[in-house]
């Protein structure tokens, strides 16, 4: 057994979603949004070096002295699965260990509007989930993946950095590939992938312009793809996307995502009022004809006032669904005003 795997054990217990050790602090751990140090000493350089490379192969090893970082999936059977991230910094070696459980929560649990079940049963289009580092997009994604494996005979191809959540043989074929082990780049597993007859494809992190345009491709000719996006609300995705590419080829981007975007899922973490752990808050923006005309016509600053008048079909702003939490005291009015985008409102 690792010298780190009781710290990794003790998070996961914890309902801590990272641990981090850095060279010259204490081990920490991030326990519902806070950050909190552990009973330990502090790490020397020496001691913070052995910790991570114990875990490490000889080939990540000399991957990690070589492009001084490095992303790789850990796991303690019977306990958790971890995603770490090496760096060298200004101390010595640091490493961050996010904690994967190894059962994969329903939408339900995760508390996402029922409506997301329903965009599990599309059978091509784009979905996306975003929001910012740490508040769920991974998770979300494993919860439809597994509703899908459980629910519909199809091929689900994954390409991930590295890979998370394992899925279990179900109804589906699940095929996981990671990179660095199973793939150079996530545009190369994505060109490969429309060759092995995937019906659903999903991509952990669309980060670059190749796989973005592969994506929006592979939803167009017929495949479902799940992907995700660190942006903040589903308008500011779509620019975010269309703005992505040349200026002579944003038209043509523009009309293929006005035909194939499905539904754009934004999340944001909040801390529970009894201090007892986190909730989501969910903007949900779905693929309407209305929507891809304001799409297609360059009017992406009419987007929140299409959500708006899509309540009845299942679309939801941020505000909305902080101010939901706020009814019914899920969540204390000083943090509804602090996250919410329309602060004049909430006072």
């Amino acid at each position: 057994m690792a010298q780190i795997d009781s710290v990794l054990t003790a998070a996961a217990k914890m309902r801590a979603s990272d641990v981090h050790l850095a060279t010259g602090s204490q081990l920490m751990v991030r326990q519902f949004g806070n950050l909190k140090k552990l009973k330990s000493p502090e790490l020397n350089a020496d001691q913070s070096k052995n910790l991570i490379y114990e875990i490490l192969s000889p080939a990540q090893q000399k991957s990690l002295e070589q492009g001084l970082q490095l992303d790789f999936a850990y796991e303690i059977k019977g306990v958790a699965r971890y995603r770490g991230n090496a760096i060298l910094q200004r101390k010595g070696l640091d490493a961050a260990f996010r904690v994967i459980p190894y059962r994969i929560p329903t939408l339900d649990e995760l508390g996402l509007p029922p409506v997301v079940r329903k965009f599990c049963d599309f059978h091509q289009g784009l979905i996306l989930v975003t929001g910012s580092t740490g508040h769920g997009k991974s998770t979300t994604l494993a919860a439809m993946i597994d509703l899908i494996n459980s629910t519909r005979p199809v091929h689900i191809l994954t390409i991930e950095d590295p890979i998370e959540f394992v899925h279990p043989v179900k109804k589906a074929i699940v095929n996981q590939r990671q990179l660095g082990l199973h793939t150079r780049s996530f545009s190369n597993a994505l060109r490969a992938a429309l060759r092995e007859d995937p019906d659903v494809i999903m991509v952990g992190e669309l980060r670059d312009l190749e796989s973005i345009r592969l994506a929006i491709t592979a939803a167009e000719t017929g495949h479902l793809v799940l992907g995700t996006l660190s942006t903040s609300s589903g308008p500011k995705t779509v620019d975010r996307l269309i703005d992505s590419f040349p200026p002579g080829e944003q038209n043509q981007i523009r009309s293929m995502l006005a035909e194939g975007l499905r539904a754009v899922i934004t999340q944001l973490l909040l801390p529970r009022a009894d201090e007892k752990g986190q909730v989501l808050a969910c903007e949900v923006m779905i693929g309407t004809v209305p929507l891809a005309n304001l799409i297609r016509t360059e009017k992406t600053f009419q987007l929140p006032s299409i959500m708006q008048t899509g309540r009845s079909q299942g679309m939801q702003s941020m505000d909305d669904a902080i101010w939901q939490l706020k009814k019914e005291w899920v969540i204390t009015a000083a943090d509804a005003l602090k996250f919410a985008e329309n602060k004049k409102r909430f006072r």
